[in-house]
């Protein structure tokens, strides 16, 4: 860049500087951000997002201009730190270039890093943990049972290394948690109990599974490879996080609480209907249950969440507004499902049942599901 270009460059910095000050817009700094970025002022183009976001909150431009500047940051830092790891193999420095990779999203680059850290540093703990938030963010995202099982291997292999790492064992709390593994989360609470670590948290995770009185829970083995593949099967989590769940355990032993009582009963009613074998419903994680559900597996209530999530991404996809009711068929009998957002009503009936009226039960079940939301949320 010759010489009048660079003060082209800088006499449009200084108008666009005075301009975003006397008359600012989200335009304004956008463009202002875009100067800051050709020349190389990365940190200045963060600076200036973050005030104009606290003037223009709801803008989308900013936010983009915001999360390039981040990853320009973190790129030039990645390229800064793996000059000095070509010089000095040190263990401390690919943990701070992996961390940075995960910051920016990159999770082959945190595997590649953090392998090459393992075979010059088999001890290495760290990187283990670092390979277990990266397939951890991977398994949230996308329910992969691959990803969650390398989360748990690395996680292990933590602990294999060092028994006392605080991260690990939550990390695996919080796992088993979500996917239901009843054991495992005692195992890692009293581990972190016998550690120091005490939180609100970890004593909702313990006293909610040990009300629960799981099946084997006073054995030593779970198959978590299973419950993973479940989870990948069914496409959601067993449980939702325990900040929410907590939340939800107290809405329903409050007084306000009791906008669930008319369902339960009316769903009661619903079960006893003739020919009607089983019948839930869900809101988000939670399903209330009447009739013949062995537990939380039963194959009605996973047909019921994959039929109800399907009929809307395609009511979705074809802007028919959203999936109210219909049937499934199959030589378990017929299913007959009706939602609406997160509340699912089913049940499962004999083949010959007449289902023109359990349909509209159905559809009452959730319109009273969601009136009583809406009065609560008032």
């Amino acid at each position: 860049m010759n010489l009048i270009q660079r003060l082209k460059i800088w006499t449009e910095l200084r108008r666009l500087e005075t301009r975003a000050h006397q008359s600012p817009s989200p335009s304004t700094f956008v463009d202002l951000g875009q100067v800051y970025i050709n020349l190389g002022m990365h940190e200045k183009t963060l600076v200036l997002a973050e005030e104009g976001l606290a003037l223009f909150p709801q803008s989308v431009e900013l936010r983009k201009l915001k999360r390039f500047a981040q990853k320009k940051q973190l790129t030039e830092r990645i390229g800064s730190m793996r000059v000095r790891l070509a010089r000095s193999k040190d263990a401390t420095l690919y943990h701070e270039l992996a961390h940075l990779h995960l910051e920016l999203g990159d999770f082959e680059s945190v595997q590649g890093v953090c392998e090459e850290c393992i075979r010059r540093f088999p001890e290495d703990a760290e990187s283990h943990l670092l390979l277990a938030r990266a397939n951890l963010l991977g398994f949230y995202r996308d329910l992969g049972a691959r990803e969650g099982s390398a989360a748990v291997e690395h996680l292990r292999a933590v602990l294999r290394l060092d028994g006392d790492v605080v991260a690990a064992r939550r990390l695996l709390a919080e796992l088993s948690w979500r996917i239901g593994a009843q054991i495992s989360v005692l195992e890692h609470v009293d581990a972190l109990g016998r550690l120091g670590v005490r939180d609100a948290e970890l004593q909702a995770m313990r006293e909610t599974v040990a009300q629960s009185s799981p099946a084997g829970a006073d054995g030593d083995y779970e198959d978590i490879a299973a419950l993973l593949h479940d989870v990948e099967s069914r496409g959601r989590l067993t449980r939702q996080p325990v900040s929410r769940e907590r939340r939800a355990m107290q809405d329903a032993t409050s007084d306000d609480g009791d906008e669930l009582h008319g369902v339960r009963d009316r769903l009661a009613r619903l079960a006893d209907a003739p020919g009607v074998r089983k019948a839930t419903f869900i809101r988000g994680a939670k399903a209330l249950v009447r009739g013949e559900i062995r537990d939380g597996r039963d194959p009605f209530l996973r047909v019921t969440r994959v039929v109800a999530r399907a009929a809307q991404r395609a009511a979705k996809r074809m802007d028919v507004g959203n999936f109210s009711k219909g049937t499934v068929d199959g030589n378990f009998g017929r299913i007959c499902v009706c939602s609406y957002g997160e509340s699912i009503a089913a049940l499962e009936c004999t083949a010959d049942t007449d289902v023109t009226a359990l349909l509209d039960e159905l559809q009452e079940l959730v319109a009273q599901s969601l009136v009583s939301a809406s009065r609560r949320g008032a």
